[in-house]
């Protein structure tokens, strides 16, 4: 099992959101967070609170990757030209388990990670299993060819929930998709907003 993919659920309703935009997700059913004083009247969050919400839920998106290596991203995006923010957002999308989810070979960004893991996916040819492998623009993933009849890949390519963001061009009949370039926050389907800034502030307090 990945990490806390049997509890993935419990961030949305920490979040009190639908991160993922998922029909199932609790929230659909209750606002209120998890645990016996879920239902207490939250008070308003100061400043510090709103910045370490936008961490969780950012963090949380992307499989709940660890503090560690989310905070190495981060330091990553600092040393980039550009942006600060808009840089974290491209490098948490150039993730292997990010464009295998967005690609629709899996139906949960938890599911991409258990699927490299187990060595379902191959890179420019090459099998790779480093769910946090960095794509560059052009590389062609692809779901090895033993897997690709598996009934859970042939599910997550019909969901209707979501679609293939225009940076990634995917051939379900193959079971392949390319990444064609670095997206920006705009670019990025998020189904809950996402305030890479409150990250950056977060972190240069």
């Amino acid at each position: 099992m990945t990490k806390r993919s049997e509890a993935k659920y419990k961030i949305d309703r920490r979040m009190g959101q639908n991160i993922w935009g998922r029909p199932k997700s609790p929230v659909n059913r209750r606002e209120y967070g998890p645990g016996q004083h879920g239902q207490r009247r939250k008070g308003k969050l100061s400043d510090f609170g709103v910045q370490l919400r936008a961490k969780q839920k950012l963090k949380g998106y992307y499989a709940n990757i660890s503090e560690r290596q989310f905070h190495s991203i981060y330091v990553e995006a600092g040393r980039m030209k550009g942006d600060t923010g808009e840089n974290l957002i491209g490098l948490l999308e150039r993730r292997l388990d990010t464009v295998v989810y967005r690609a629709k070979f899996v139906a949960t960004m938890f599911a991409a990670r258990q699927f490299i893991n187990h060595g379902h996916v191959k890179v420019n040819g090459r099998r790779v299993n480093i769910s946090s492998y960095k794509l560059k623009p052009g590389d062609l993933v692809e779901v090895k060819e033993s897997s690709k009849q598996l009934a859970h890949v042939l599910e997550a390519s019909q969901l209707g929930e979501r679609d293939v963001p225009d940076f990634i061009e995917s051939d379900h009949s193959k079971m392949t998709a390319t990444f064609t370039r670095i997206p920006v926050l705009s670019d990025v389907p998020f189904a809950v907003q996402m305030e890479p800034h409150l990250i950056v502030e977060f972190y240069s307090r």
